[in-house]
């Protein structure tokens, strides 16, 4: 007994025999190999622009600072329009089906078994984007963590709660020199100085519990652990002088979202500047003033640490009588 739906009917096979057959075949080849073409000339427009900047970077923060963050940036970029056109190409397959191959009438259609370029197309094409995927992330993330063995400037960078210490030094792990530093309190902002065209190795260590170290606008942040553990990275150089914000961004404990710094990113002839001055016993605000530059953080401020009634009780509110 053969069932009905896997039935097929005389008229279907010498319909699908008929001498138009290899030309309506020809036609869907073409028109498939039309829409590719289509949609490969359409990720080559999309690319050639700023799709970034028109799209709001697709979630992805604009506006980095380092060879590093415009490499990362430019791979989400990649990797959210490969997304879209696979997404607009399947929904694409997706509509003409159903327009295609709607009902009409109780007529069954062809029964076929298999189609092996289908399969072999949705078996194939998917493996080959993972793998473009893997490739490009793999070659980003390896230029992103690698380090060199002479670095142009290494600054060890030093957690606590709640606020952060910058030292210079003259070599590489904990063996090193500190020949100047820079200490946050909870009066003065700490400001990290380092120069443009440089490249800059941050050792990071903590006195107490996990934190990170976090500049918005370099696009990369590093947990800094306590005890033996040095977390370390490296990058190729500043791109802009200017003022940016940098913050913990691990949760430390209750003053956390106010250990911040400021990292100052100015001329290499400025920083040599800097740093002979600091190296001359002068504090960092002193410093900051001979090259030229503003003595205190201009991206944030401190955390107000005693209790008042403007900053404990808001808009005078009563405190009660407590227990």
């Amino acid at each position: 007994m053969v069932a009905r739906s896997s039935e097929v009917r005389p008229s279907a096979v010498r319909r699908s025999a008929s001498p138009g057959a290899g030309g309506r075949r020809g036609r869907g080849a073409g028109r498939v190999a039309g829409l590719g073409l289509g949609g490969a000339a359409l990720l080559l427009l999309l690319t050639g622009c700023d799709v970034g900047a028109a799209f709001g970077g697709f979630g992805w923060p604009q506006g980095g600072i380092t060879p590093e963050a415009h490499r990362m940036y430019d791979l989400w970029i990649a990797s959210c329009i490969a997304a879209l056109a696979v997404g607009v190409f399947v929904w694409g397959l997706i509509f003409w089906c159903v327009v295609r191959y709607r009902k009409r009438g109780n007529e069954l259609p062809v029964q076929t078994r298999y189609n092996l370029p289908m399969e072999f197309l949705y078996t194939i094409a998917p493996i080959l984007i993972v793998s473009v995927l893997f490739y490009y992330t793999a070659i980003v993330q390896t230029d992103v963590v690698r380090t060199t063995k002479n670095p142009d400037v290494t600054v060890e960078v030093v957690a606590f709660k709640w606020n952060w210490q910058f030292n210079y030094r003259d070599g590489q792990g904990p063996e090193a020199n500190t020949v100047a530093s820079v200490l946050g309190t909870s009066e003065v902002i700490p400001i990290l100085v380092l120069p443009t065209d440089r490249s800059i190795r941050f050792e990071e260590t903590s006195r107490d519990v996990i934190h990170s170290f976090w500049v918005p606008e370099m696009l990369f942040k590093r947990d800094v652990f306590p005890g033996n553990v040095r977390n370390v990275f490296q990058i190729s150089k500043f791109e802009s002088e200017g003022a940016y914000v940098g913050r913990c961004a691990e949760l430390c404990g209750s003053y956390h979202a106010f250990m911040n710094f400021e990292l100052r990113v100015v001329t290499p002839e400025k920083y040599d500047r800097f740093l002979a001055a600091k190296r001359e016993g002068r504090s960092t605000q002193e410093a900051l003033t001979a090259i030229g530059e503003d003595p205190f953080a201009t991206t944030t401020q401190p955390f107000e640490t005693r209790r008042t009634d403007a900053n404990f009780n808001p808009d005078n509110a009563s405190a009660g009588t407590g227990n």
